[in-house]
């Protein structure tokens, strides 16, 4: 069997889908893992350390594909990579399946069985293959000190002999993973931390952390039965607007981290109330890539607006991708592991599991993913 490794091409995809670690497991029970050269430099990985653990090096992404069993990317290929994958061979990697329909189709024209690693269902059997989660829990730390790096003030309350300094005010919109990691690099900071979510769930762990939950009256709390949060009706939608309105003139630093699957992320800062907030205040919408939490953000910029910068930088983990790309790589390790034969170092998939049933959206070129599947 050969797993293959290619150096991800997409702009700003600094991370790798494997680390020395995780080749060396697989060259361990016999599998050929083949690294393109260079895919790991980005995340301070010479091509060295990956021969050290087993695996053979590529001189390009072609040789590095070719007649691959197994291809691991983060990304998924576009129309140029897919020349080189051999008919049949499995792609696993992010695909942004809902909404990216054009590289969908692509992947299944090429003959491909391809796996979605962010339709991997939220059960407890897959929680160690959970990207998501992983790459998440990375960015909303970033979000933080990105955000602090641009705020012209200081974070925690200082006592000086010429006067005090007051602690910054954060809020975080949002509370699943990226926003929970996000208030407590926001509380190991010194902010003054509030939050917001939807989901039930949420506030417990929220105020577990240090924060204040921002309770909104009459607002509908609903997730998915894979624990997302769902679009809000109209007048939940109208109350927390209203709510919002009135804490967000006394906020420093907002991250907002609310996406709700196959969708565009929902307006939660009016271009009304951008205008209420104080001069020199930041927002980071971590919702950029899927249109933004913010009015006025755009996609992989910084801008300032009405005296707010907003900053709408994309991917934000990969921005860490020495730390998220051993992440990645185990999430996609644990993945593949029930996969493989090992007697026969063959692929044995099982399409019934719910695991691979729920996350593999196309089989042989047969596109398979359903459309408004609830995760």
């Amino acid at each position: 069997m050969k797993i293959a490794i290619p150096k991800e091409t997409a702009d700003g995809e600094f991370r790798v889908a494997a680390s020395p670690e995780t080749v060396k497991k697989l060259t361990d029970i016999g599998i050929s893992v083949v690294v393109q050269t260079e895919a790991g430099l980005s995340a301070d990985i010479p091509d060295a350390q990956f021969e050290t653990a087993g695996a053979v090096i590529a001189k390009d992404y072609s040789s590095a594909v070719d007649k691959a069993d197994i291809v691991l990317k983060i990304q998924p290929p576009d129309t140029e990579e897919l020349k080189s994958f051999s008919k049949g061979t499995c792609l696993i990697c992010l695909m942004n399946a809902r909404t990216d329909k054009e590289t969908l189709r692509a992947v299944a024209k090429a003959g491909l069985t391809c796996f979605a690693m962010e339709m991997v269902p939220r059960i407890s059997r897959a929680q160690n293959m959970d990207v998501l989660s992983s790459q998440s829990n990375l960015a909303g730390y970033k979000a933080v000190i990105d955000a602090v790096s641009t705020y012209k003030r200081v974070v925690p309350m200082m006592m000086t002999a010429a006067g005090m300094v007051s602690p910054a005010q954060v809020l975080v919109l949002g509370a699943g993973v990226a926003g929970l990691q996000a208030i407590a690099t926001a509380k190991r900071l010194g902010a003054v931390v509030t939050a917001f979510d939807v989901r039930p769930a949420v506030k417990e762990q929220v105020e577990s952390l240090g924060a204040k939950f921002l309770e909104i009256e009459q607002v509908a709390q609903v997730e998915t039965t894979g624990g997302y949060a769902k679009e809000l009706d109209e007048q939940s939608k109208q109350n927390q607007e209203k709510a919002l309105s009135a804490i967000l003139p006394k906020m420093d630093i907002v991250i907002t981290t609310a996406l709700i699957p196959g969708k565009k992320a929902p307006v939660l800062i009016t271009e009304e109330m951008l205008k209420t907030m104080k001069e020199g205040s930041v927002v980071f919408d971590l919702a950029a890539e899927q249109g933004g939490n913010c009015y006025g953000t755009l996609y992989g910029k910084t801008e300032k607006l009405y005296g707010t910068t907003i900053i709408g930088q994309s991917n934000a983990a990969s921005r860490l991708s020495a730390a998220a790309s051993p992440l990645f790589a185990k999430n996609l390790y644990n993945f593949i592991v029930p996969m493989i034969d090992k007697e026969t170092l063959n692929l044995k998939i099982d399409f019934n599991d719910e695991i691979y049933q729920a996350s593999c959206v196309t089989k042989n070129g047969e596109i398979l993913l359903k459309e408004n599947a609830d995760v």
